[in-house]
């Protein structure tokens, strides 16, 4: 019995030794290793949150879109929204994100990411970290490729889809759809070149040093000035502007703009690429600013046509959010607050200047994104900060005088290449497939003739009617 036990023991001893002399437990503990693995999983997590929050914003905005529309319409456009989820959901992966983020020319990418060929799942590349010059900080130093990839690849998806509301209720689906897939090549991914990616023309990583911390010149300017270029070349509706059709859906349009507020703070926030104090700082000032926004719209509202609106509302709210855009991660609060307000007043009366001109720009797009990014990012020239971000800059209020004017080349850059740009591919479209339906669909609704089905049955789509002739 006694040499069973030893014999046991003996075994026992053994078997701690081998263990205790294997390299996994004879290493020694590594506290920076663990630091910085416990930190790349939390940004990668934050950053995979941010982008599903960021691609919700486009069923979003196909309901915000999708209210204002007549009810026999509803279909088409909430699907030029979705749309754009296939599309770029593919060619982001073939070639878009090559051409908007690869090493390459000031102005456009190079072609070595093609397919994602060394987009890496599970690390960054030296792109983004070690290739950088000294004076040139890394702006995705902790999350994988992939993730810094897939999150970009939302901000395409969506910045083509705000197009829509110019053209809406009289476009060709397949013309639409031929448009947003060249558009989303050869006008989004050399501006976001330009703007975010390293030795672009316009940005920070190597380029005349203007600030766009999450799309005012990228996302908003370039949707912006295309949409009222694309309702100057396709022409108004038959409709306008004497049978002006009242929204037919106003609690979508509430729930989009309730979607798109939310989806935004993976918009801004995310922006940070880290879930640190710069997201932070991105998100209360993408909040403040929407506040301020929607109650100074409300204000206006008030005060010149008596009565506050729930379409009112909405549209302010994503009007100060689109002005903040650009400066989510370099302003302060209080500066949030003046940039959502002052936003929402010079977009509402540009709305009025819109309808002056007899510009069939269906749903505003240019008034509150073109309007929107462009006030947003004269607005970060003058406000910006480094005590808020110290990678960033300071604007005019701050001492630096050159920042307006860095500012305000770079919008004037985004305008001329995007409205020339937006004007050449619809004429190349318009007389190769054509770009809109005949007038008798366009008199009898979208959804029946392009798509074959309807939004609503008779019975309620009539109830529509009924209460909207009431």
């Amino acid at each position: 019995m006694v040499k069973k036990i030893l014999i046991t023991v003996a075994i026992a001893l053994l078997l701690l030794g081998s263990a205790l002399m294997s390299p996994a437990l004879a290493a020694p503990f590594d506290a920076q290793a663990a630091v910085t693995n416990a930190q790349t999983a939390a940004d990668t997590g934050f950053m995979l949150i941010c982008s599903a929050l960021v691609l919700l914003m486009t069923p979003g905005l196909a309901f915000f879109y999708g209210g204002f529309v007549r009810d026999r319409n509803i279909l088409n456009t909430l699907m030029m929204s979705f749309l754009l989820m296939g599309i770029v959901g593919v060619t982001w992966v073939l070639w878009g994100y090559s051409l908007s983020f690869a090493p390459g020319l000031p102005f456009i990418g190079g072609l070595q990411w093609l397919g994602l060929n060394g987009v890496s799942p599970s690390a960054t590349t030296d792109y983004l970290t070690g290739s950088a010059p000294q004076e040139v900080v890394s702006y995705a130093p902790t999350i994988p490729h992939q993730t810094f990839m897939i999150y970009q690849a939302m901000f395409a998806i969506i910045t083509p889809a705000l197009i829509s509301g110019a053209i809406v209720e009289r476009v060709s689906f397949r013309a639409y759809a031929l448009f947003v897939l060249i558009w989303s090549t050869f006008i989004y991914c050399p501006l976001a070149h330009m703007v975010w990616a390293k030795g672009g023309f316009l940005g920070l990583y190597g380029g005349i040093g203007a600030l766009d911390f999450a799309g005012g010149t990228v996302v908003h300017i370039s949707s912006g000035v295309s949409a009222i270029v694309a309702a100057m070349v396709i022409g108004p509706r038959k409709t306008y502007p004497t049978q002006l059709a009242s929204p037919h859906n106003v609690p979508f349009i509430l729930l989009g703009a309730g979607l798109l507020w939310f989806g935004w703070f993976g918009f801004n926030a995310g922006s940070a690429f880290a879930s640190g104090s710069l997201a932070t700082v991105a998100f209360v000032a993408t909040n403040t600013a929407a506040a301020a926004a929607a109650l100074t719209w409300l204000i206006l509202e008030k005060v010149l046509r008596g009565k506050p609106t729930a379409v009112g509302v909405a549209t302010g709210a994503v009007a100060g959010l689109v002005g903040i855009t650009p400066a989510a991660g370099f302003v302060t609060p209080l500066a949030a607050i003046l940039i959502g307000s002052i936003t929402a007043v010079c977009c509402f009366f540009a709305i009025s200047v819109k309808h002056k001109f007899q510009i069939d720009d269906s749903l505003d797009t240019f008034p509150v994104h073109g309007v929107g990014g462009t006030v947003g990012a004269i607005l970060t020239g003058i406000f910006a900060t480094v005590e808020v971000n110290e990678f960033g800059k300071d604007g005019l209020l701050r001492g630096n005088f050159n920042q307006l004017g860095i500012q305000i080349a770079a919008i004037a850059v985004a305008y001329i290449f995007a409205g020339v740009g937006t004007f050449v591919i619809l004429k190349i479209l318009d007389a190769t497939v054509g770009l809109r339906i005949s007038a008798e669909e366009e008199y009898q609704g979208m959804d029946i003739h392009e798509h074959g089905e309807e939004g609503y049955g008779e019975e309620f789509a009539g109830g529509i009617n009924i209460q909207q002739n009431s």
